[in-house]
């Protein structure tokens, strides 16, 4: 139950961000959801990966490569899924932290 719940607003944190944020086009509330499964199964299955494979850089970066392989997967998305369009990198590294911050801020809200 609470991984729809948690897949339900991440479609609606989508939708939000989509609405404020210009470069980023989502076609409707069906596609945030197709956005938010895709984005959950490439940062269970493919993240991990690639996180492994850019260690190094990662540490020689102090963390700071994860927000550019966060953009990479939001771009890997907008290649994946049909209805979602994202203009630039910079586009979806803003849009990844906005995303990561505001999923964040929901989750806490809503711990028992």
């Amino acid at each position: 139950m609470k991984l729809i719940l948690r897949i339900l607003l991440t479609a609606v944190l989508v939708l939000v961000i989509d609405y404020f944020m210009d470069g980023i086009s989502v076609a409707n509330f069906a596609t945030s959801i197709i956005i938010a499964l895709v984005l959950g199964l490439l940062n269970i299955f493919l993240k991990p990966i690639l996180v492994l494979l850019t260690l190094p850089v990662t540490i020689l970066s102090l963390g700071l490569f994860l927000l550019v392989i966060n953009a990479a997967i939001i771009l890997l998305c907008d290649r994946l899924v049909d209805g979602f369009r994202v203009d630039s990198f910079l586009t979806a590294l803003v849009f990844s932290v906005l995303l990561s911050i505001s999923q964040s801020v929901v989750n806490f809200s809503l711990k028992d």
